[in-house]
C-alpha cells in the first residue's frame, strides 16, 4: 500500500528543501500534502511515494517489481562507481529506483500506476525502469484498465549507456502494444520532462496533461543554447510553451491536479453500454418526413450568419455536463477555432468536436479553422475509438481558413486525413450542422453514422457570393445563389444527404436557446441510442455504404459505356 511506501522513505523526512521561488528553505517535514512552500505557495518537487498518495484511492496501492534493482553492465565510474551512486540514492530517497510502479483505484476505478522521482538520479530511465514501464503496460493490457504515468527526468541513464538507450525502444514498442490493444494511456508531465522518457513514452499518451510549472522537451536548455549558440526565448519549454504549441492538452495546477487525473479516468474507463438494435438505412427513414419550409434560402443564410445564433459554446454548456477540452494537434499548434474534448450526455461520455465559432470581438474568427485544428480533430477521432467513446460533431463555419501559413501547413492534407479517419472510426459518429456549413472545411466534420441539421442551418458547396461571383459574374446575385444551390437543411433532408432535421424554436433558435438545446439534445439521445448497440466493424460497414450510396441516383446512364481499360480520349 502507499501507506507502506511512505513509510519506507520516512527516513528522509528531515531533509531540507530550498524553495525555487522565495529561496527559503524548509524541512521536509514541514511541507504540506501538495509538496507547495509554506510562505510562497511555489511547488517542490514532489517523491514519488507523496505523488501517488495525492492521486490513488487510500488503501488501494498495491506495488509491483519493488524488488528489482540495476545491476551494472558497463563496469561504469565517473567521480564514484555506478553501484555506489545507486546505493546513495537509496538511502536518500528511501526507494530502489527511480519509478515506483503498482495498481490503485483512482475515483473507484482500477488502474495501473507508474511514478518517476526525480531525486532518485535524477528520474533517469535505465533498465530497471523500463523493466518497470513495460511490466505495468503488459499489466494494463491484461487486465483491461487504464495506463497512468507520472514523469519527471532528466532523461536516460548515461551510466547504463546503450542498455538504457534502448529502454526507449522497449517503452515506446509496450505503448504501441497498449495503443493497439485499446488500453487508455494517460501521461502526466511533472517538472522536468527531458530526453529518454519524454521520446519514448512520456510525450505519447493519448492524453498528456502537464503540471503547471513544467518544462519538458527533446533536449534540456543549456543542452539546447550550446549545442545552437542560441539563446533561447525565456518561456522555452514551459508549460504554457507546450500548451501554445499544441504538444499537451491541458496545463493543471497540483492542488487540481488528482481531481483532473480522476475525470480523465472516469472517461476512460466506458461505462456499461446501453443495447441498441440496428434500425433500417437512415437517409431513407428520414427521408419519408421531410418537413416543409417555404422561407427564402438566402433569409436562412442571413440567419444563420447572426452573431446571436446560438453556437457550439451555447450548446456546450446547455446540452452536455462534465465538459473536459483537450487541446493540440501534436505537431505544431493548438487551433482554438476548433473545440475537441470529453463531455457527458445523460451521463454517457461521448467526445466532442466543433467549430467554435466567435463572431464578434478581439478573438474573432467566424469558425475558419487551420491544419492544426483539423489534425487536433483527427487525433482525438482516433483518441474516442482507442477508448471506445462516441464522437458528436457540432459543425458551424464558412470555410477553413483560407491563408497563406494554412497553404504552408498543408491545409488540404489536414482537412482530409480528418474525412479519412472518421470513414473508418470504429465507434459511432454523430454529426449535427449547427450554423453554417461551408464546403470542405465543414465537411471535414460532416463524415459520420447519421448527420444531422438545425432547421435553419445551411450546408453548400461554395458561398452564395462565391458562387454568383464565379457563375452569375456579379457577386450581387448572391441571393439568386442561394436559391439555386439548395443549401437548406430540407433541401438537403429531401435530396437524401441529411438523415434528419433537427427542429428549432418558433422563430429560430435565436429566439429562445434553451429550447433550441432541448431539441438538439432530443435529436442526440435519439440517435445515439441506436447506434451505441453496434459494433465497431458493422458501424465502419454501415457507414460505407451510407456514403458510397451519397447521390448515386443521380448517376444517369450516358451514351457510351466505357470499359475499364479504356482511355476517355474525348
Amino acid at each position: 500500500m502507499v501507506e507502506d511506501l511512505l513509510a519506507r522513505v520516512g527516513a528522509t523526512a528531515n531533509r531540507w528543501r530550498r524553495c525555487a521561488g522565495c529561496r527559503r528553505w524548509w524541512p521536509r517535514r514541514a511541507l504540506p500534502p501538495a509538496w507547495t512552500c509554506p510562505a510562497c505557495a511555489a511547488p517542490f518537487r514532489m517523491p514519488a511515494a507523496d505523488r501517488i498518495a495525492s492521486l490513488v484511492d487510500p488503501g488501494t496501492f498495491r506495488e509491483f517489481g519493488a524488488t528489482l534493482t540495476p545491476g551494472d553492465p558497463l563496469g561504469f565510474r565517473d567521480r564514484a562507481p555506478y553501484p555506489q551512486r545507486c546505493a546513495r540514492a537509496r538511502a536518500r530517497t528511501g526507494l530502489r529506483e527511480s519509478a515506483v510502479s503498482g495498481t490503485a483505484d483512482i475515483a473507484g476505478r482500477r488502474v495501473v500506476v507508474v511514478v518517476f522521482d526525480f531525486d532518485f538520479l535524477g528520474g533517469s530511465l535505465g533498465v530497471v525502469a523500463g523493466e518497470k514501464l513495460a511490466r505495468a503496460a503488459e499489466i494494463a493490457s491484461r487486465e483491461h484498465v487504464p495506463l497512468v504515468t507520472v514523469s519527471a527526468s532528466g532523461g536516460g541513464r548515461m551510466q547504463e549507456g546503450p542498455f538504457a538507450l534502448f529502454q526507449g525502444a522497449k517503452t515506446a514498442a509496450a505503448i504501441s502494444a497498449l495503443r493497439d490493444a485499446g488500453i487508455p494511456y494517460i501521461s502526466v508531465l511533472t517538472d522536468p520532462v527531458i530526453g529518454g522518457v519524454q521520446v519514448s513514452f512520456a510525450s505519447a499518451g493519448d492524453v498528456v496533461v502537464a503540471e503547471e510549472g513544467t518544462r519538458a522537451g527533446f533536449a534540456g536548455r543549456r543542452v539546447v543554447e550550446q549545442t545552437t549558440g542560441r539563446a533561447l526565448p525565456a518561456d522555452f519549454q514551459t508549460d504554457a510553451f507546450l500548451l501554445r504549441h499544441g504538444h499537451v492538452d491541458m496545463v493543471a495546477p497540483r492542488r487540481e491536479l488528482p481531481g483532473c487525473v480522476a475525470r480523465l479516468v472516469a472517461y476512460a474507463v466506458p461505462a456499461r453500454r446501453a443495447q441498441g438494435r440496428e434500425t433500417g438505412d437512415p437517409v431513407h427513414r428520414a427521408a419519408a418526413r421531410t418537413p416543409q419550409d417555404d422561407a427564402d434560402p438566402w433569409d436562412a443564410v442571413v440567419a444563420v450568419r447572426a452573431a446571436h445564433r446560438p453556437r457550439l459554446a451555447h450548446y456546450l454548456a446547455a446540452v452536455f455536463t462534465d465538459a473536459v477540452e483537450l487541446h493540440g494537434d501534436r505537431r505544431r499548434g493548438d487551433d482554438a477555432t476548433v473545440f475537441t474534448g470529453f463531455a457527458r450526455l445523460d451521463g454517457y461520455p461521448v467526445v466532442v468536436i466543433g467549430h467554435n465559432r466567435i463572431t464578434e470581438g478581439p478573438s474573432r474568427n467566424s469558425g475558419m479553422a487551420s491544419p492544426a485544428g483539423y489534425r487536433k480533430a483527427a487525433r482525438v477521432m482516433r483518441l474516442a475509438a482507442r477508448w471506445s467513446i462516441p464522437v458528436v460533431t457540432l459543425v458551424d463555419t464558412p470555410g477553413a481558413h483560407p491563408e497563406a501559413d494554412a497553404e504552408a501547413d498543408n491545409q488540404s492534407a489536414a482537412i482530409a486525413e480528418t474525412m479519412l479517419t472518421a470513414a473508418r472510426l470504429p465507434t459511432p459518429v454523430l454529426c449535427v450542422v449547427i450554423g453554417e456549413g461551408g464546403s470542405g472545411g465543414a465537411l471535414a466534420l460532416s463524415i459520420g453514422d447519421r448527420l444531422l441539421m438545425q432547421h435553419n442551418a445551411t450546408f453548400s458547396i461554395i458561398s452564395p457570393e462565391g458562387c454568383a461571383a464565379i457563375l452569375f459574374a456579379d457577386s450581387a446575385k448572391a441571393p439568386e445563389a442561394a436559391r439555386a444551390l439548395h443549401l437548406r437543411a430540407t433541401d438537403l433532408h429531401r435530396h437524401g444527404l441529411v438523415d434528419d432535421v433537427v427542429r428549432e424554436p418558433p422563430g429560430g433558435a435565436h429566439a429562445d436557446p434553451p429550447r433550441a438545446a432541448d431539441l438538439l439534445a432530443d435529436a442526440l439521445r435519439r440517435h445515439l441510442a441506436e447506434l451505441r448497440g453496434l459494433d465497431g466493424r458493422r458501424l465502419v460497414a454501415r457507414r460505407s455504404r451510407r456514403l458510397r450510396a451519397l447521390g448515386g441516383d443521380w448517376c444517369l446512364p450516358g451514351a457510351t459505356t466505357l470499359l475499364p481499360d479504356e482511355d476517355d480520349r474525348g
